[in-house]
Parts: C-alpha cells; sequence; structure tokens
C-alpha cells in the first residue's frame, strides 16, 4: 500500500493561520495552568492578568481575520468565515468584562484561583471550535469542551452545599442532553453518510428522497432540536436554569449566561440553516411551539421571584423565547434579527449581572431584589446604571433591547405569524412589570441599611462604559442589525 493511499487527511501548514486563534488560546491555556502551579500567594493576581491578555490576544487575532476569504480546513470539519471571526472577536470582549466583574466577587468570597481563571478559558476554547465547526463530529466536540469546564466551574464553591448541588444537576441533565443531541446527530450521519454540514445539506436538498429517508431525518432532527434547546434553557428544557443560575457563585451565573448563549446560536445556524435548511417547514415548527412556551413561561413565572437572580434566570428563557422566534421566519432577515438579539443579550446581561456583583461584600450577596432598596440615595449614579440596564431588557426605546425585540417582531409579522407577534408582545409588556419592580425598589422604597460600594475603580469603570453603551449602541441599531445581516 502506497503513503499516498494512506494519508487520508492531507495536512497543509498554511492552515494552521486560519486557526490561529484557537492554536494560540491553548498554548496560553498550558502557560497559565503551569505558571499558576509555581506562583507564590502574593503573586496569584499574575494569573488574572494573563488571562486577560491572553483574550485580548486572541480577540485581535480573530478580528485580524475578519474579511478573510471563506476557508474550510482539517478534511472539511473547520470553517472560518465572517460569522465565525465576528462571534469570537464578541466572546472575547464579553468574557473580558466579564472577568473584570468576577475579580472583585472572586477576591470577596475566598474563589481567586488559578483554576478559575483556566477552566474560563477552556470553555471559551470549546465555544470557539463551536463556532468555526463545520462538521457534526467538530460541534460535539467544541460542545464537550466548553459544558465539561461550566461543570467544574459551577461547582468551584465547594464549601457551598447549593453550587454542587447545581453542579451535579446541570451535569446530570447536560449528560442527557449531550445524548439525545449525539443521537440525532447519529441518525443523520447514519442517513446521510456524511458528517460535513455541506455533505448533510447537499443530501437534505436532494428532491429524491425517500418517505423512508425523510422520516429517519426528520426523527434525527427532532433530537437535534431537544439537545440544542437544552442549552438555550428553553422551555420545557428549562428546568436547570433558575437552579443553577441562583445555585451558582454569581461570576459563574454571569458568565453561564452569556458567552455560552453565542455558542450555541452559532450551533444551531451551523446545523439547521446551513445544514438543514431544506426540512426548515419541520425544525420551524418545532421551534414555534418551544418560542411561545419559553416566553410565556419565562415572562409569568419571574413575576414570582425575589431572588434577583432566578428572576435572572426567567428572563433568559423568555430572552430565548425571542431568540428561537427569528429562526421560525425561514428568512435570512429573521436569522439576522435573532444574531442580533443575541449579542445584544449578552451585552445586557453583562450589565445586569455586574451591578448584582458590584454591590457583593465579604458574606454577603446582593442576589434579592429587597438588597436594592434605596439604591438611587446611596449610589445615583449606580441606581441609574440599573435603571438603564431593567429599562433595555424590558424593551423600552431608546434602549437597545427595543430595538432587539423591534426587529424581531417585525420579521415574524413579515412571514405572516400576526397571532404570534401579538402574543409574544402582551408577555413582552406582561414581563415589563418585574423589571419595574426592581426600579420600584431602587428609587421608592427606603432602604434597611444603606448599600456601601467597595468594588475597585477598574470595575466601576467598565459597568458604566458597559451600561452606557446600552443607550448608545440604541442610537444606531441600523448598523449593528446590516453587521448581523453581513454575517449569513
Amino acid at each position: 500500500m502506497s503513503v499516498e493511499s494512506l494519508n487520508l487527511f492531507p495536512f497543509d501548514s498554511s492552515s494552521l493561520l486560519v486557526a490561529l486563534p484557537e492554536i494560540f488560546l491553548l498554548s496560553a491555556i498550558v502557560v497559565v495552568l503551569l505558571l499558576d502551579l509555581f506562583l507564590v500567594k502574593n503573586f496569584k493576581q499574575v494569573t488574572y492578568y494573563l488571562t486577560q491578555v491572553s483574550l485580548l490576544i486572541t480577540g485581535l487575532l480573530a478580528f485580524d481575520l475578519i474579511g478573510h476569504a471563506e476557508t474550510i480546513i482539517f478534511s472539511n470539519s473547520f470553517i472560518l468565515d465572517d460569522m465565525a471571526s465576528v462571534f469570537k472577536v464578541f466572546m472575547m470582549g464579553a468574557t473580558m468584562v466579564a472577568m473584570v466583574y468576577s475579580r472583585h466577587y472572586l477576591v470577596q468570597h475566598s474563589l481567586f484561583r488559578g483554576e478559575f481563571f483556566v477552566l474560563v478559558m477552556l470553555s471559551v476554547l470549546g465555544m470557539m471550535v463551536m463556532v468555526s465547526g463545520y462538521s457534526l463530529l467538530t460541534l460535539y466536540l467544541g460542545l464537550e469542551i466548553m459544558s465539561l469546564s461550566l461543570y467544574t466551574l459551577i461547582a468551584i464553591a465547594r464549601q457551598r452545599a447549593v453550587a454542587v448541588e447545581a453542579a451535579l444537576k446541570y451535569f446530570v441533565l447536560g449528560a442527557i442532553s449531550s445524548g439525545l443531541l449525539l443521537y440525532g446527530m447519529s441518525m443523520i450521519y447514519g442517513i446521510s453518510g456524511g458528517l460535513n454540514i455541506s455533505d448533510i445539506a447537499a443530501f437534505a436538498s436532494n428532491s429524491d428522497l425517500s418517505s423512508r429517508e425523510a422520516l429517519i431525518i426528520n426523527f434525527g432532527l427532532v433530537f437535534l432540536v431537544i439537545g440544542i434547546a437544552f442549552k438555550l434553557g428553553a422551555v420545557p428544557f428549562h428546568n436547570w436554569v433558575p437552579d443553577v443560575y441562583q445555585g451558582s457563585p454569581t461570576a459563574v451565573t454571569m458568565f453561564l449566561s452569556t458567552v455560552p448563549k453565542i455558542a450555541a446560536v452559532a450551533m444551531l445556524v451551523r446545523i439547521l440553516v446551513d445544514g438543514l435548511s431544506a426540512m426548515q417547514p419541520y425544525w420551524s415548527d418545532l421551534f414555534m411551539v418551544l418560542a411561545l412556551l419559553s416566553i410565556a413561561l419565562g415572562s409569568v413565572v419571574a413575576l414570582m421571584q425575589t431572588n434577583i437572580k432566578r428572576m435572572l434566570a426567567y428572563s433568559t428563557i423568555s430572552h430565548i423565547g425571542f431568540i428561537m422566534l427569528g429562526f421560525t421566519t425561514g428568512v435570512v432577515t429573521g436569522y439576522g434579527a435573532s444574531v442580533f438579539y443575541i449579542l445584544v443579550y449578552v451585552l445586557m446581561s453583562l450589565a445586569a449581572f455586574g451591578m448584582i456583583i458590584l454591590l457583593n461584600k465579604k458574606g454577603f450577596e446582593a442576589d434579592l431584589i429587597s438588597d436594592y432598596k434605596g439604591l438611587s440615595k446611596s449610589s445615583p449614579w449606580f441606581a441609574l446604571m440599573m435603571l438603564v440596564v431593567m429599562l433595555s431588557m424590558a424593551g423600552v426605546p431608546p434602549f437597545i433591547g427595543f430595538y432587539s425585540k423591534f426587529f424581531i417582531l417585525q420579521q415574524v409579522v413579515s412571514a405572516g405569524f400576526v397571532t404570534i407577534a401579538i402574543i409574544a408582545v402582551v408577555f413582552a409588556v406582561i414581563s415589563a412589570y418585574y423589571y419595574l419592580q426592581i426600579i420600584k425598589s431602587m428609587y421608592f422604597d427606603e432602604a434597611d441599611k444603606e448599600a456601601t460600594i467597595f468594588a475597585p475603580m477598574d470595575m466601576q469603570l467598565v459597568l458604566s462604559i458597559n451600561a452606557v453603551l446600552i443607550l448608545v449602541v440604541g442610537l444606531f441599531p441600523d448598523f449593528w442589525m446590516k453587521l448581523a445581516l453581513s454575517l449569513l
């Protein structure tokens, strides 16, 4: 047998440039992990700064690849396109902001350890693989790298029973959903004979499919949708979301609620839009049901919450419902509206959890709505910032949260689903109540004790910029919507 016949996976060293951000981040993880072993306690801050520098350089490398010609490497399993590059830049930026917020929390709660930063970078690496995955195998590999890191992050506060319980719940349900997703992938592979997205797309668009082949691919499609819906936290696969959000350390909850959602949406685009767009009439019906259930349950159950982290968990479920609505339209503008929504949601969620961390101090977590009573008197600036975040999440103009909902509903109406749009608007109005409840506590309720802010200046500055961006970006929504559309 010749050497050429054994070379099933031809390797071109120039292809490494396409995956340079991932290669650099993996190298940085090894360096940070080894360095942390030898650093004495007084120099542990070095790990934090190395992590931030690593994320910054990775983001710059990804930014440099924006506009690069679409390239598929590693035997058609890894793709570089504008969606992958822009998503990676957003993920790096969001993770860096989350790390700035987390540092204060980790120090206050004796969780400032090198493994926290290593696990965050490992999960980000998994997300990057998901975003560029062009094979079912690569997508699943990225998903597992991300998920295993997140399971460990949630349980990092080992002394807290609720954190360990949250990690176990997330692990068990996550393992089940991964199994369902893998089963769906195996069925798609078994009937199509290909793992690559392009091969699956070619098979699904074949007009000569037999009824048996169509049945099997639709059956596999159901399992794929269930697996992705779990990762997004859509109803009825949402049971882990409120418990994990409440039980996890707030720094972990913030990270969990933001950056992984971008990777999950990217996976959804790769599999369903790029790979199974020919089956859109089938999976869009599933999405319609999941979206309406998520919007309804998330909006109503959040009304009864007194814990702000749990309230934001149900709020997330509602937002995920709106994102899924965009995919039911079956048009590129609808998908673009969903991409725009997820990026806006990450911006808002970072600011919301940043405010929770801002009021944290040793032995105390500001995770009850009542903890925000009278904040306008003790800290008028940050009360104003929280006001901006809550109004944006409620969808009040001119904040960016209004336009994210508006673009989704516009596409839903254009697709002919007027009744669905009306139902979504009704629940969006209902959901405004629990956001206004926090505003009422800050501005109209008397504080039981004065809230004192001990957060470092860098966190206060970044949080202020984060909140101001919610208003500023809302003044130029068309530019960001066009950017989202250009990625698809």
